[in-house]
């Protein structure tokens, strides 16, 4: 096993369990015995489990925020794309295996250190920030900022209730923001 198959496995490994279980949940000797990676080689790739913790979330911020960004591509307008953001939010909640936002899961477990991960919590909020000010349109922070609250206040709540209705009662809710702050052409 070279140092790339290991890379993969053990983070593999981590995002399956760190957000089923939880971060203190889960030690480095389980993350060893699930992914089948030898102690020497884990440590060679990821030296501590910050390492781990940070590179973990990383990738899922890639992954998260791609699919997000490939579901309202196609959008024609704000309107059309505020709802498939919101229809890609009530697939995700409806996942067997949500569990809410990683990102804040793991703020919530490890508070402002360590450093490496808060800054990648960090840099996930401020990238779904600016997909959303790209989708309201240049001069329209404010209307940015209250759908990141919808967003978020919707995950948080499937997170205790998992299903589709918290996405679709924020977007009702984001559809009448809308309505509310269009610009006259």
């Amino acid at each position: 096993m070279n140092d790339e198959e290991a890379r993969t496995r053990l983070l593999d490994t981590a995002e399956e369990l760190f957000y089923a279980e939880g971060i203190q949940a889960v030690g480095m000797d389980r993350i060893r015995t699930t992914s089948g990676v030898p102690l020497k080689r884990l440590y060679k790739v990821f030296p501590a489990k910050e390492a781990l913790v940070t590179a973990y979330l990383e990738r899922r911020d890639r992954r998260w925020t791609a699919s997000l960004r490939a579901a309202v591509a196609q959008a024609a307008d704000p309107v059309e794309a505020t709802g498939a953001l919101f229809d890609w939010l009530a697939r995700w909640f409806s996942e067997p295996e949500f569990r809410g936002c990683a990102f804040l899961n793991a703020y919530g477990e490890l508070g402002t250190g360590p450093a490496g991960v808060l800054d990648v919590v960090r840099r996930h909020k401020a990238e779904l920030r600016e997909l959303l000010a790209e989708l309201t349109g240049p001069g329209r922070e404010d209307l940015a900022d209250q759908l990141l609250i919808l967003v978020e206040g919707a995950t948080v709540v499937a997170a205790l209730d998992p299903g589709p209705e918290p996405a679709h009662r924020a977007r009702e809710a984001a559809s009448t923001l809308l309505r509310a702050t269009q610009q006259p052409n």
